[in-house]
């Protein structure tokens, strides 16, 4: 009994892990793919946006060598 348990708990496990392999992660229309896979493109785009703002990495470098002026001319 306890084997039987074990062995559909691990091919329940295979089955979720398994999206794209086993289960097809997009569609096998043309153009609604096409469209997936720009949506999920543009969600990895903004995965970097979210981090550089996170670790302040969007900010202006005042390390740089070239001298800027901050005040109205």
């Amino acid at each position: 009994m306890m084997r039987k348990l074990i062995l559909s708990a691990l091919l329940g496990l295979t089955l979720l892990c398994g999206t794209g392999c086993l289960l097809p992660m997009y569609s096998g229309d043309p153009v609604k793919r096409n469209q997936q896979l720009l949506y999920t493109s543009e969600n990895l785009r903004q995965i970097q946006d979210e981090w550089e703002r996170l670790w302040l990495l969007d900010q202006p470098n005042h390390m740089s060598p070239n001298r800027r002026h901050g005040g109205i001319i």
